[in-house]
């Protein structure tokens, strides 16, 4: 996925996406209507949930419990399924010491990731043109070949 261990996707598209609650802020936010984003980290879909899918995202703070009803599940159904970087719009809902957003609006962005690889990615999350004459790295398309192109092999003997 070119993605680096360095820092959290989030912390990098983060600053082209206004509106966004951290997840680490939604133990304290006031209860009302909130917009989060993150990596999907689990999906479930429990039998005995009647047509219920909870998901788990995860953003660069921390994680959040998100809960698809029916009703939004099939309005969403592409997004919930296939989504890798979900933005979920939802009521934030308290229940002792657990905290979780009911949808109302699920987006799929997953297509943000790849602007991560891009050699030209700025931090705002677009893309600007290269205007130096420095020399490039092939671009590779599978990650085994990024990874032989960004860390070449180095012989000892």
């Amino acid at each position: 996925m070119r993605l680096s261990l360095r820092a959290h996707p989030m912390e990098l598209l983060r600053l082209g996406m206004e509106g966004l609650t951290p997840h680490h802020m939604l133990e304290t936010a006031p209860i009302g209507r909130h917009t989060v984003c993150g990596l999907v980290i689990t999906r479930q879909r429990p039998g005995t949930a009647s047509g219920v899918v909870f998901l788990t995202l995860e953003d660069e703070t921390g994680v959040c419990n998100v809960i698809v009803w029916r009703t939004i599940y099939k309005k969403f159904r592409k997004a919930v399924i296939s989504g890798r970087l979900l933005k979920v719009t939802g009521k934030l809902q308290r229940e002792g010491i657990v905290t979780h957003l009911i949808a109302e609006r699920v987006e799929d962005i997953s297509g943000r990731l790849a602007e991560l690889g891009h050699p030209d990615f700025d931090i705002v999350g677009e893309t600007t043109p290269v205007t130096d004459n420095a020399p490039r790295p092939a671009k590779a398309r599978h990650p085994r070949e990024q990874a032989k192109v960004l860390f070449p092999s180095r012989d000892f003997h």
